[in-house]
């Protein structure tokens, strides 16, 4: 008691405070147990307005550590990796609606294919009912793409991006006229709005899919939109939307533009860009055209006038193109009304269309008046020569095929190459795919073969730099493309042409084609003995594109397969974009159809096509395709085998120089070097072939 005492003393604690104390502990220690209670019964209610919150649902409901997001607009606090990206939240979050079911997807209904795939789980439901739509007993023209259960691990790793899964609505030929598809049907999976119809929703669809097993999906947009740096960056994606976007429709070329090619290409489009249309050095050289004479003021112009069909003025336009690249003069080219609005301008911050206010002086649209001011007539009249001061202001390279010889003689020998690099507008006219030349020209030999190692990628790689299809193009390729050709296992594209079927019927073509098709294994044979296919758990589709002016070779196609199945148990589908019935002249959505077939083939994982056609070699340029190759039937003599494969994917030149201008006597251009061989559809064309590869498969 003495020791309390003096602590109470030294604590200066009197009896009247000591006492106080004690009562606020005694009051405290039962509150706070209450309180503990409380908190540990959810039976307690804390406070009137907690209650009316809780049962208005406007907060979580806390029960044994779950969460109710009932009635909730927002996601859930976590969410697993790699679900929401870049703001694109996956099926259920983010729609404002009271779902018990689509706040958080279940364990049992997300499955290890919705999280690892490249498809977001909303797509899964598409799938369908792909019956055998060959043997179903209807006949639907307005078909789109037959379907089976659901994708299979193939078509879960297309190049198409995600989103375009979902389109497969029965509609009528996107072309405009009627699409040739019969005997196929598909589910309405709901049509993409405008934006998906155009090609416009590619990169949302890339930024919604969680592709951490695929990374071709997720990767592949940012790697290969610029094709390995042949296309430059900075264009309006909007202005045109299949210059970024051709690579998701399509496999990786292995074929890589060199270095010096790239650095080429990015000089000459500083060079378009100083020298354009309408810029000072343009409008100097523009006024100096209304005068016989004159300088250019330190540009140089190739204007390229267009002749015959189109699959003729995009090889010409290609080689034309090379040409300016090889003596750094700008490209200018007149389209015309029948060429409208079918490309995107391919070169940045410029255009390369020439102005409608062309001087009138320059008549390029006679042939006489082009032979006439010609520059192979001109230096065999002496118009042009050495010693003149003053050289005229335009002169014309007539390289189209014609009984007008000069201008191929002089171009070819390359008679006076400084004189002509002095002629300020140079306009020339071909049909023909004259790149091939260059490699033959001691001039420009050895800067070609910088820029194309690989000898047959010419085409190839100038072709996916300049063409580029219109928004109103590339709308027809990607409706059909998404309706009738994506979800397939593999495309084949035949590209059938008639000459004349005055002396060639349709039926003999088309036997001379299914003879190519049959022995080279490209379509199965179909089974005479059974009337269904064997139910298989890996079947493999298959579609088939057809391109022709005709629908006959479509409908005995089409009929074979719906009629039989195949004795690999493959679904066929069969399908042609139009038929013209015959070639339009001057008709501009005659040349939007052709220009879309042509991309469409390019599209193709097999090919074949028909000799001596240019639509052809578009095509196949384009994919990187080496097709196998329809003879033409002569006089009505067929050939065995009726087709070939070919010896690479560049164009023939289908008339190229014969004569040696050193030696001046006659040559044969396709024994002069190993990387120049005689075309397989044409015996006195010559193309360009890989240096050490085998000519026979």
């Amino acid at each position: 008691m003495e020791i309390f005492e003096v602590v109470k003393d030294k604590l200066g604690f009197d009896s009247k405070r000591y006492s106080t104390l004690l009562l606020v502990c005694a009051i405290a220690l039962p509150v706070s147990f209450m309180i503990l209670i409380m908190y540990q019964n959810p039976s307690f209610d804390l406070s009137g307005g907690l209650a009316k919150a809780e049962k208005s649902g406007n907060v979580p409901i806390i029960n044994a550590g779950k969460t109710n997001f009932k009635n909730d607009s927002s996601p859930p606090a976590f969410i697993p990796d790699g679900r929401l990206r870049k703001r694109h939240l996956p099926p259920g979050f983010g729609n404002g609606t009271s779902s018990k079911n689509n706040s958080w997807p279940h364990a049992n209904e997300t499955d290890e294919k919705q999280l690892n795939r490249t498809l977001a789980p909303g797509f899964r439901k598409e799938s369908g009912s792909r019956n055998d739509s060959f043997g179903n007993g209807t006949s639907s023209k307005n078909n789109s793409l037959p379907h089976t259960s659901g994708p299979n691990e193939k078509q879960l790793n297309r190049t198409l991006a995600p989103g375009f899964r979902k389109e497969s609505s029965s509609r009528k030929d996107s072309f405009g006229n009627g699409a040739s598809s019969k005997y196929n049907s598909s589910p309405n999976a709901g049509r993409p709005d405008e934006k998906q119809d155009n090609g416009t929703s590619a990169p949302e669809f890339l930024k919604e899919s969680d592709s951490r097993n695929d990374s071709s999906q997720s990767t592949r947009m940012p790697d290969d939109k610029l094709l390995d740096g042949l296309l430059a960056p900075g264009f309006d994606e909007r202005s045109c939307l299949s210059r970024y976007r051709s690579s998701l429709f399509r496999k990786t070329s292995p074929h890589k533009p060199s270095s010096y090619l790239l650095s080429k290409l990015r000089r000459y489009e500083d060079l378009h860009k100083r020298c354009g249309p309408h810029t000072k050095p343009y409008n100097k050289a523009f006024k100096r055209l209304k005068y016989s004479h004159g300088s250019s003021g330190g540009c140089n112009y190739l204007v390229w006038i267009p002749v015959n069909g189109l699959g003729n003025r995009l090889i010409s336009l290609a080689s034309t193109f090379l040409y300016a690249l090889l003596t750094d003069r700008v490209l200018l080219v007149e389209l015309g009304n029948d060429m409208s609005d079918l490309f995107c301008e391919p070169f940045p911050n410029s255009s390369w269309m020439l102005p409608k206010n062309f001087p009138r002086e320059v008549e390029f649209r006679s042939p006489d008046k082009r032979h006439a001011r010609g520059y192979g007539n001109q230096l065999k009249n002496g118009i042009i020569n050495e010693s003149m001061e003053s050289l005229p202001s335009y002169t014309f390279l007539n390289l189209d095929h014609s009984h007008y010889d000069l201008d191929r003689l002089s171009f070819y020998c390359n008679q006076n190459p400084t004189l002509l690099r002095k002629v300020p507008w140079l306009f020339l006219i071909s049909d023909q795919y004259f790149a091939p030349s260059f490699f033959l020209t001691p001039t420009f030999k050895k800067e070609v073969q910088r820029m194309f190692p690989e000898k047959e990628t010419v085409f190839h790689h100038l072709g996916r730099y300049l063409f580029h299809p219109s928004n109103e193009a590339w709308g027809l390729i990607i409706r059909f493309y998404q309706a009738y050709l994506a979800k397939a296992d593999e495309r084949i594209g035949l590209q059938i042409r008639v000459f004349n079927t005055k002396t060639t019927t349709v039926q003999t073509v088309l036997d001379e084609l299914l003879k190519c098709t049959q022995k080279e294994k490209l379509l199965p044979q179909v089974d005479p003995q059974s009337p269904v296919a064997t139910p298989s758990k890996n079947q493999r589709s298959k579609a088939i594109l057809v391109t022709s002016l005709y629908t006959e070779f479509f409908e005995n196609i089409s009929s074979t397969y719906w009629a039989k199945p195949t004795v690999t148990g493959e679904v066929i589908g069969v399908y042609q974009p139009s038929h013209e019935e015959i070639q339009h002249f001057g008709d501009n959505m005659h040349n939007m159809k052709a220009w879309a077939e042509m991309y469409l083939l390019s599209l193709s994982d097999v090919l074949v096509t028909s000799a001596w056609s240019t639509f052809g070699y578009v095509a196949q340029g384009l994919g990187g395709l080496k097709p196998w190759v329809l003879y033409k039937i002569e006089q009505g003599n067929t050939r065995n085998p009726s087709c070939v494969r070919d010896l690479s994917m560049e164009p023939c030149f289908h008339f190229p120089p014969t004569y040696d201008c050193r030696t001046k006597t006659k040559m044969n251009a396709g024994s002069l070097f190993p990387y120049l061989k005689y075309c397989e559809d044409l015996d006195w064309g010559v193309k360009l072939v890989g240096d050490h590869q085998e000519l026979q498969l």
